[in-house]
């Protein structure tokens, strides 16, 4: 008998390369040696024999069809070719196909799309951990998870940013504060860390050396969004500033009368009570005018025109002193701008006079050609502008933090430690010569009790040196030497330096500091300024009966030292032409 094998001619090649074929090669050979040994023998089965082939057909069927599955990345081939066997012999017959509870064929025939490597991982996760095992918690959560472990989890970025202060001695701070945080409350802070003696006249300054301007920062800014728009040469410094707020107190230094003017849809003057108000109240429309000096741009030359400072921006009159709108050309606008004062003197930009200020946008960093630079005739014409400059920016907003210390002092207990200067307190002259004290209003008499009280000072202290004084400096010693420690005191600064301190902490009525005395080396120099205009005053010093005093008005009044002139002064005008009430000083961080 003669066996024939037929194989579809649409068997895929991978089926000759996965074993299927050497299999299926070996069986054949079995059969045929059963063949040859039915010859021998025609005992042999063969009705056994056709079983035995198909069940080897079938085996090589099913290895055929994972191996498609497989190669077909999880998905089922379209058409399945099958492997038809027949016999010639006593009978012939096909072979049936898969029925369908065939393993093989219910897995060909309900396959969805996997991934052969997601396969292999679920089959190896189901070798390492049977089903029969539960599967064992874990005892130490918190160091698996990223969120939960202090060392997986990631850097927590807070809002915190790092700011530098710098002081006037070159000294500077770094200080860590939130992105809602005020100048005011920085200034605090600064206060707080060196030991400062607190009130409002602390400012930051925002400061930018290569442009040669400076500004001071307004107590309601975040500090966060000003430094974003510094340069990189740009720096914050901690410094007082009594000018701040004076405008409130005193408007009448600030903005001159042939300065202050309405609109045309507004007739008449102001009277001086109603100035601050009109500036404030949004309703009104009042607004500055004068010449000041314009640089063209792209040139070292300057113009002069007049110009109108408003609430809707700064312009300027193509027409001499027109205020109609077709002679009105808009120079620069408010909103996204702030006022610096030019600190490098007229060198640098060639300016007409010392009086310079600028208006420079928010965007501009560091490029000088986007600065409106301006120059004024004078100190007074140059605050004006830019105190104004401020008001109608900020408007209400400044009465409002101007107030914020006022009320704070006047929620004080009796039993808080005074926050405000000595020389800003209210200083009275006393009698304490009979039972009760007595206040000195008459100033005569205020300077003779200042007179004895010295002279009984220096009895007491030659008495205590005949005795044995109990200190090791000498009496006369002493008093050249204890005015060092003020902080009014700025020891051997030039002329020019002292006129710069003065200026950049306000040029107010009352602000004073002491130095040592360029041309005489024995005397000292007081500089006031008085009118926004500072003054020098020398102080001489003068000898009676071995002891050496100091006086102001060449010997009328004296003084056994410093300290005590200071505060004579601070309570009488004398010869000068105010009190002195703000010190001038220099804080180190």
């Amino acid at each position: 008998m003669k066996l024939q094998l037929r194989y579809s001619a649409g068997a895929p090649p991978e089926f000759f390369h996965s074993g299927g074929h050497e299999r299926a090669t070996k069986n054949i050979r079995m059969a045929h040696q059963k063949l040859s040994k039915k010859r021998e023998n025609d005992d042999v089965d063969l009705e056994q024999l056709v079983n035995d082939m198909n069940s080897s057909m079938e085996s090589v069927y099913s290895t055929q069809a994972d191996t498609a599955v497989l190669l077909n990345n999880g998905h089922a081939p379209h058409h399945h070719h099958q492997v038809h066997t027949s016999y010639l012999g006593h009978s012939r017959r096909h072979t049936p196909p898969l029925p369908p509870s065939s393993p093989s064929r219910e897995r060909l025939r309900h396959s969805q799309p996997m991934h052969i490597k997601a396969v292999r991982n679920l089959q190896e996760e189901h070798q390492l951990r049977p089903a029969s095992l539960p599967a064992i918690p874990n005892p130490f959560p918190e160091l698996c998870s990223p969120t939960g472990s202090p060392i997986l989890s990631p850097i927590q970025t807070s809002d915190n940013h790092i700011v530098k202060v710098w002081s006037e001695d070159g000294a500077g701070k770094v200080v860590e504060i939130p992105a809602d945080m005020t100048a005011r409350d920085v200034c605090q802070l600064l206060v707080y860390k060196s030991h400062c003696l607190d009130d409002s006249a602390w400012a930051l300054v925002e400061h930018h050396p290569i442009l040669g301007i400076e500004r001071c920062v307004e107590d309601h800014e975040l500090v966060v969004q000003v430094q974003a728009s510094m340069s990189g040469d740009s720096k914050f410094l901690f410094r007082k500033n009594y000018a701040k707020y004076e405008f409130f107190r005193n408007p009448l230094n600030f903005f001159p009368e042939q300065m202050v003017a309405f609109c045309q849809e507004s007739d008449g003057s102001i009277p001086p009570s109603q100035l601050l108000q009109n500036f404030l109240n949004s309703s009104s429309c009042p607004e500055i005018q004068g010449y000041l000096y314009v640089k063209e741009p792209g040139r070292k030359s300057w113009k002069k025109l007049y110009m109108f400072l408003r609430r809707s921006g700064l312009y300027y009159s193509t027409k001499g002193t027109s205020k109609e709108p077709r002679h009105l050309q808009v120079l620069s606008d408010l909103e996204d701008s702030n006022v610096f004062t030019v600190i490098t003197g007229r060198k640098l930009y060639n300016a007409p006079t010392d009086y310079q200020f600028c208006i420079k946008p928010s965007k501009v960093r560091s490029d000088c050609k986007e600065l409106k630079m301006l120059c004024a005739e004078d100190e007074q014409s140059r605050t004006c502008w830019m105190t104004a400059f401020r008001l109608f920016k900020y408007g209400i907003v400044l009465y409002q933090s101007y107030n914020v210390p006022q009320q704070r002092k006047s929620n004080l207990s009796p039993f808080t430690a005074p926050v405000r200067s000595v020389s800003e307190n209210s200083l009275v002259a006393m009698d304490f010569s009979g039972r009760t004290g007595r206040v000195i209003d008459n100033p005569i008499e205020a300077q003779s009790a200042a007179l004895e009280e010295g002279h009984t000072w220096r009895k007491r202290s030659q008495r205590m040196n005949v005795l044995g004084s109990p200190s090791p400096l000498h009496p006369s010693s002493l008093s050249t030497v204890i005015h060092r420690t003020q902080v009014w005191f700025h020891g051997r600064i030039m002329r020019e330096e002292a006129h710069k301190m003065m200026i950049q902490q306000g040029q107010v009525d009352g602000l004073f500091l002491l130095r040592d005395s360029q041309s005489n080396p024995k005397a000292f120099v007081l500089t006031l300024c008085h009118h926004q205009k500072i003054k020098h005053f020398q102080i001489l010093p003068c000898e009676e009966d071995g002891q050496v005093f100091f006086s102001l008005d060449d010997g009328a009044t004296k003084f056994t030292d410093l300290i005590h002139l200071v505060e004579f002064y601070q309570l009488n005008r004398g010869v000068l032409p105010c009190k002195l009430k703000h010190q001038c000083t220099a804080v180190a961080l």
